[in-house]
């Protein structure tokens, strides 16, 4: 037989996980409250559009190396397209760095179904639905995280887990307690830039090494918290643990 050739370009995937039960998840009554409310007041700019208004899955490529987890969908982003990160300021300065990192097919995202494919990488979030004031509940985020392990236990060549943000950071560790690990938070606490080998620390548990950034959120690039070099440079960090050349 003859040998099949190595492939010459990457491969991509625009697949996207919608769990059973979860585009009808009414768990938490304080945010299906808020993402309907908001879908349906919608922004004067979207008038005209279908808000999604529902919890939002992951999407990326099935065979990710690297997970990508952020808070919560965008009120006016993610709450309106059905899709992470897409839609709105979070967006336009995660996904230019994503392409730069080689991690994405291109710098934009307007709206699910647009062609946009990820090489190597899953996003998903914390919380799934719009909460009020961009800040779900402890209790919200526990509820959650059902759906942030069904998505986990789908991706079995994940290496390494990028957090945006110190919820993000949290609900991760939070999950290894869910699986038995004696995680004491205060020891692998949130930085931008922030390594922490869980992968070592809890064996027998699927512990990932965990990396940290800042979010991508208005708040953080338009004050210079977090810059474009900061954020290529865990990006780059973060395919290297995950071994993504």
């Amino acid at each position: 037989m003859t040998p099949v050739p190595p492939r010459s370009e990457p491969a991509w995937s625009d697949a996207e996980h919608l769990p059973e039960g979860l585009a009808t998840c009414r768990a938490c009554p304080r945010l299906v409250a808020h993402r309907e409310a908001v879908a349906t007041r919608k922004r004067a700019a979207y008038a005209d559009e279908a808000y999604w208004g529902a919890p939002v899955p992951g999407f990326g490529d099935p065979a990710a190396r690297l997970l990508l987890l952020g808070l919560a969908p965008g009120a006016h982003g993610s709450n309106r397209t059905g899709r992470q990160f897409t839609g709105d300021a979070s967006g336009a300065v995660l996904f230019p760095a994503l392409h730069r990192a080689g991690l994405a097919d291109r710098a934009g995202s307007a709206r699910r179904g647009d062609g946009l494919r990820l090489r190597g990488l899953w996003i998903t979030a914390a919380a799934r639905c719009v909460p009020p004031g961009n800040k779900p509940s402890r209790d919200e985020l526990t509820a959650c995280r059902p759906w942030l392990a069904d998505d986990l236990g789908r991706l079995p060549e994940l290496r390494a887990v990028l957090s945006l943000g110190a919820v993000a950071h949290d609900a991760y560790l939070e999950l290894l307690k869910d699986r038995g690990a004696p995680v004491v938070k205060a020891r692998h606490r949130f930085a931008h830039g922030s390594v922490h080998r869980l992968d070592r620390s809890y064996e027998g548990v699927g512990a990932l090494p965990l990396i940290g950034s800042y979010h991508v959120s208005f708040q953080n690039t338009n004050t210079g918290r977090l810059t474009t070099a900061m954020l290529d440079e865990v990006l780059d960090h973060a395919k290297d643990l995950a071994g993504l050349a």
